[in-house]
């Protein structure tokens, strides 16, 4: 199963234009979205509006929150310096959207009589602000996945893309967990301006042997993707 993620877009229209026009020629079988729609950028309408008319399914950001303490301007511009400004232009009927999302996803496979869970979330599954680094000990990672039972662990929020492997196991006997950071659309911070989403493949012997998950970054080489 082939499967994309995408994140932190942050109101980066051509940036997410350019996603889904790749996405078109790649054609997942799902697509997900780990949050941070809006924040930064100017279309956080438009945005909102592509996620939703093609059926992404999407969790909440931090980003995306902050929509529950900043109203919508009354004006269509505004001549004030303004760190809400971003969250001001987000529209009524897209306050209401961002503010049921829900804060995590969890996806449950059947392979091979076992059982693989992945689990979608923001930040951590801890904290939608932690931010989940891939210099992070092994031994805190293993105690999150095993905490959250999540066999691959897929997030967000530092706009850093890495797929790192880890293994639970013990006497011998292994345990493999794929944790996997999807980058950002709207805002890379890895000195790679193009935008960037996870293509994820998931075969017969996924989770259990670290060969079961195929993962690749992908950039988008549109012009319109840079931010």
């Amino acid at each position: 199963m082939k499967i994309a993620l995408l994140s932190d877009i942050h109101a980066n229209l051509p940036a997410f234009e350019a996603v889904l026009e790749d996405l078109a020629t790649k054609r997942p079988e799902a697509i997900y979205c780990l949050g941070d729609l809006v924040g930064y950028n100017v279309w956080p309408n438009q945005v909102i509006g592509l996620v939703r008319k093609h059926g992404i399914a999407a969790i909440a950001g931090n980003h995306d929150l902050k929509v529950s303490k900043i109203h919508p301007s009354e004006g269509n511009c505004s001549k004030e310096e303004s760190s809400e400004y971003a969250y001001k232009l987000v529209g009524n009927k897209e306050r209401d959207y961002l503010l049921t999302l829900p804060r995590h996803l969890r996806l449950e496979f059947q392979l091979n009589d076992q059982q693989l869970s992945m689990l979608l979330v923001h930040g951590s599954p801890r904290s939608i602000n932690e931010y989940l680094l891939q210099e992070l000990p092994e031994d805190y990672m293993v105690e999150l996945v095993k905490e959250f039972n999540a066999d691959i662990l897929c997030f967000g929020h530092s706009h850093m893309p890495y797929h790192r492997i880890i293994n639970s196991g013990r006497d011998g006997s292994d345990h493999f967990h794929h944790l996997i950071n999807t980058g950002s659309v709207g805002k890379p911070k890895d000195g790679d301006a193009r935008a960037c989403y996870v293509l994820l493949t998931i075969d017969q012997s996924a989770g259990f042997r670290s060969g079961g998950v195929c993962q690749d970054s992908i950039r988008s080489r549109k012009s319109g993707a840079s931010c």
